[in-house]
């Protein structure tokens, strides 16, 4: 039998993220099947034990969240053998008489069984009882709380190993923003009738393990609660080196609908930057609950010069709803539509259509993902105002960009 307990830094997410309606179900079920009273986890700590979930009537002694001493009750001293797992008869055994529960309660039989995790420690037990004796109860109703119990048993490993992954993921992103791990490459944005440089998107990096995309590390980050953060550390990363370049040239800084909202931006924006310099781009593919919301909180912003960019148009259904709910200044048309534009007539048409659109409400397009010459002569034929793209310039470093912005 195991002999560990385990640990309690877990136990937020054992007691709030693990489906309590499906662990509930299971309770139902084997009170049921047992003819019980009551069903219960109990999950161990170093002096006690917490009743996690609970099952039964409503005036039910026992309630979620209860906390109980390990010495007292039953589960301490069945984990010692000094109990048998099930008893038909409570009043037929002295140990079980001599505990004060059972006549508090009262306890007329009762079941109980460790719920261990994969690596042997004990994580707590699975009990139920009932207020009056079942002598029909036999060995074959204790296997069948054991098998419950050996799901569970998975069920928590599964939950845990989530939980550490969690962790993990949320230890990467402080160390991503405490050691300077993200860094920001400057992505040139060229003005097409002019062949003159217009301005920058600033591109997040992450110099460290795991190796993947800076979208998956953003959406990593929301995942385990950190996205907001992420986002502040990224656009105060990329506007710190705005005072660098010529007063002329934008600054592209990729922003979710949520951030916006919380608040953070505003708060950053105060902090003596030239806001007239910076464009705001949300993703076709962030999803907004409240486009009045959102508009209210852009205004003061956009009342100061603040431009913002609908990304990835043309990519779905959602960058039109943006379009339509938020009046951009800027429409960032997809690489999907963009990248082949030269030589297939449905992209053009497509493209037509949206540069046509954005012209008619006062919007200016920047085509993404130019590769080829031939896709920016068509592009500048169908009046797309600016471009950015391997063709034009590859993302630059720090010192690369002040450079090519001052003409070098």
């Amino acid at each position: 039998m195991a002999t560990a307990i385990y640990s309690d830094p877990l136990a937020p997410f054992f007691a709030h993220s693990v489906s309590a309606a499906g662990l509930e179900r299971v309770l139902q079920v084997v009170r049921r099947h047992l003819s019980m009273d009551v069903a219960f986890i109990s999950r161990f700590r170093e002096n006690d034990r917490v009743l996690d979930y609970v099952d039964g009537d409503v005036d039910c002694v026992l309630q979620p969240g209860q906390v109980i001493p390990l010495e007292s009750g039953y589960c301490q001293k069945v984990m010692r053998g000094e109990l048998p797992q099930y008893i038909p008869d409570t009043s037929c055994v002295p140990a079980a008489r001599d505990i004060p529960e059972t006549a508090a309660i009262p306890i007329g039989s009762h079941l109980s069984t460790p719920i261990v995790l994969e690596d042997g420690r004990l994580f707590g037990t699975l009990c139920c009882f009932s207020y009056r004796p079942v002598a029909a109860l036999t060995e074959r109703d204790m296997d069948v709380l054991r098998a419950f119990a050996e799901f569970l048993g998975f069920y928590f490993d599964a939950a845990a190993r989530r939980e550490k992954e969690r962790e993990t993921v949320a230890r990467s992103v402080r160390t991503a923003m405490q050691e300077g791990r993200l860094r920001i490459v400057f992505q040139p944005v060229y003005d097409i009738a002019r062949r003159s440089l217009h301005g920058f998107e600033c591109l997040s990096r992450f110099d460290m393990e795991p190796v993947r995309p800076p979208d998956q590390w953003f959406i990593a980050a929301h995942g385990v609660g950190l996205g907001m953060e992420l986002e502040l550390h990224a656009i105060r990363t990329a506007l710190s080196s705005l005072h660098c370049f010529p007063a002329g040239l934008l600054f592209n800084v990729n922003c979710s609908p949520d951030f916006i909202l919380s608040g953070r931006l505003q708060a950053l924006l105060e902090e003596g930057t030239d806001v007239s310099r910076i464009v705001l781009e949300v993703t076709e593919h962030a999803a907004v609950s409240d486009y009045a919301a959102l508009a209210r909180a852009l205004q003061p912003l956009r009342a100061r010069g603040t431009r913002l960019a609908v990304d990835d148009a043309g990519a779905g259904y959602s960058s039109m709803r943006h379009i339509l709910q938020l009046q951009p200044e800027v429409i960032k048309l997809d690489m999907s539509i963009t990248q082949s534009i030269d030589r297939d007539r449905h992209r053009r048409a497509l493209a037509k259509g949206l540069i046509s659109f954005a012209h008619e409400i006062g919007s200016l397009i920047v085509a993404e993902g130019v590769e080829e010459a031939s896709e920016l002569d068509a592009l500048g034929q169908l009046g797309v105002d600016f471009a950015q793209g391997y063709y034009l310039a590859r993302p630059l470093a720090l010192q690369d960009a002040i450079l090519a912005a001052r003409g070098g």
